[in-house]
């Protein structure tokens, strides 16, 4: 398909690319309105917030024109099937699934002395080489994080080692995402993080990463991130702790780290302390509003104006999880019109004075609980109790 596209007479190329684009473009849209739609309707809640955890942790951007129809079946297909197994499940189902190969430029690189790469060579191809962006985002957003001791020629070996890690064929049939092409992968050992990896084709890339999520600098990056994303945008240090000691003791079950982290007394303080995110904030909304479903487009053109486009972050490393991110002035005026349109919707069909002691319990302040009884219209109640400090957080 890539070999024939290439091949096209421009025109041709130019009419694909844009029935290529326009393709995208609806799979992105439905894409989205499945993600509202499971989102809204879900009876295990906290294993969606997992998938959407996770989904951030290993994001792609369909910046990436090239990604654009492939994200949603990213996430439904390698992350939604795998938050309640290993980590290293995982991890490998991600960085084999063809979004994610094409979001970092896997699928162009060769191992400059492998047969293809001696062939690129001799024909004088220019940009066929090594890539290094897969096997660096592995190490600094995946796995180890950033500032954990390895070095620029660690992540060059690993991208080294994960040649030959590639798309699967025209000609592969049933559901496979991945092939290693052997021809394709850069010959002889590797020495990453002091270890010398001697194992040859594809098992070389499995090594290594078998062993930089059993590394401690991942259990504790890994841990930090769900503590920040669950409890605090500053988590407390013997809740990592504990979390990563779990990580590393079960082998990075990750079933046992939620385990540990929702029976964690720190995980239950009674103030709401975490800003939602606008994606947070929307579902929340919706849900308490008793909405079922929005339309995608609806959905899309939502998350856009709040300021955080569905598998749009801009970059790898995903979107802030902290409050500073989404509590700027402007962006809290966004939610206002927002909750004021929600409101609009719902008409005088939902008593506020009612919902809010139910969607917020425990949390509700006098004040609060005041503003929405003298509130002069059921919509303006209802969009203030959106709006709420209480509801603004979780």
């Amino acid at each position: 398909m890539q070999r024939s596209v290439r091949q096209a007479p421009e025109g041709q190329r130019s009419s694909i690319r844009e029935a290529y684009l326009r393709q995208g473009s609806v799979e992105y849209q439905a894409g989205v309105g499945a993600r509202t739609s499971s989102a809204l309707q879900t009876s295990t809640p906290f294993v969606e917030r997992l998938v959407h955890f996770w989904s951030n942790h290993f994001a792609v951007s369909v910046d990436k024109l090239l990604i654009v129809g492939l994200a949603g079946g990213f996430e439904a297909d390698a992350i939604r099937p795998n938050v309640l197994g290993r980590f290293e499940d995982l991890l490998l189902a991600v960085v084999r699934h063809p979004t994610m190969m094409l979001y970092l430029d896997q699928a162009q690189s060769i191992g400059p002395r492998s047969m293809m790469g001696s062939r690129a060579r001799e024909a004088q191809q220019r940009g066929r080489g090594l890539n290094e962006n897969l096997a660096r985002e592995i190490m600094e957003l995946h796995t180890l994080g950033v500032r954990s001791g390895y070095a620029q020629e660690d992540v060059t070996e690993f991208a080294r080692a994960l040649t030959g890690w590639t798309l699967p064929g025209d000609g592969s049939g049933g559901d496979a995402t991945f092939r290693f092409v052997p021809a394709l992968h850069e010959p002889g050992p590797r020495t990453i993080l002091g270890k010398v990896y001697s194992e040859d084709g594809e098992q070389q890339a499995r090594a290594v990463i078998h062993d930089l999520v059993t590394a401690p600098a991942t259990a504790l990056h890994i841990a930090r991130k769900l503590a920040r994303h669950f409890v605090a945008d500053d988590p407390p240090q013997a809740l990592v702790l504990r979390l990563a000691d779990t990580f590393t003791r079960t082998g990075g079950d990750l079933v046992s780290v939620y385990r540990e982290l929702v029976a964690s007394a720190e995980a239950w303080q009674p103030s709401t302390v975490k800003f939602k995110s606008p994606w947070d904030w929307s579902i929340s909304s919706l849900r308490a509003l008793g909405r079922r479903s929005m339309p995608p487009t609806q959905a899309s053109n939502l998350m856009t104006q709040l300021g955080q486009p569905v598998w749009r972050p801009g970059s790898p490393a995903g979107y802030n999880d902290s409050a500073a991110s989404w509590a700027a002035p402007d962006a809290l005026m966004r939610r206002v019109e927002v909750a004021q349109r929600f409101a609009q919707q719902a008409g005088d069909a939902i008593d506020a004075r009612s919902l809010a002691p139910r969607v917020l319990p425990g949390a509700l302040t006098e004040a609060t609980a005041a503003a929405i009884a003298r509130a002069e219209s059921a919509g303006t109640a209802l969009a203030l109790l959106l709006v709420s400090p209480e509801f603004l957080r979780r």
